[in-house]
């Protein structure tokens, strides 16, 4: 008998504890609340009154400051370089614009320069280039001038 009261006694209890369950999700409310970030924190609650929510940014130390600075340095270098590859991988001769020549340094020859000046009005552009290569102890160096675009009459030779 004693058995039998403790198993319709567990059995009450067990159904009370699934209607309270079932009580509680009916009660059940949600709140979003826009965070300063621009992200969304999602409040549960159970009954009528709203919880208040108060949002209190970080204190934000020198460091943290630091950080953020070189984030942002960071990102900005990253975009930058992101410009310099798509325009590597531009062809070289634009619609209208002279071509495109890729400049290095190493194994000039003593004496040697190269001067490009280029001039735009908007509606026409001029490059000229003066290379000046050096021949040697005693010989004159070998000066070559090209010119492209729209351009008036050739300036002045420079003198050696």
């Amino acid at each position: 008998m004693r058995s039998a009261y403790a198993i319709v006694l567990a059995g009450l209890g067990a159904a009370a504890i699934a209607s309270a369950a079932v009580a509680a999700s009916r009660d059940t409310h949600t709140m979003n609340v826009q965070l300063p970030d621009g992200s969304t924190a999602r409040v549960k609650y159970v009954g009528d009154v709203a919880p208040k929510v108060t949002v209190v940014p970080a204190r934000v130390t020198p460091f943290g400051l630091f950080d953020r600075s070189m984030f942002d340095i960071q990102r900005q270098i990253d975009a930058m370089m992101q410009e310099v590859a798509a325009v590597t991988q531009m062809p070289a001769t634009l619609a209208g614009a002279p071509e495109l020549n890729v400049a290095a340094f190493g194994n000039a020859p003593e004496g040697s320069s190269i001067t490009v000046v280029s001039e735009s009005n908007g509606s026409k552009t001029c490059v000229r280039t003066t290379e000046v290569t050096g021949q040697g102890t005693g010989k004159p160096p070998k000066v070559v001038t090209k010119v492209s675009g729209d351009c008036g009459p050739e300036p002045a030779k420079p003198t050696a």
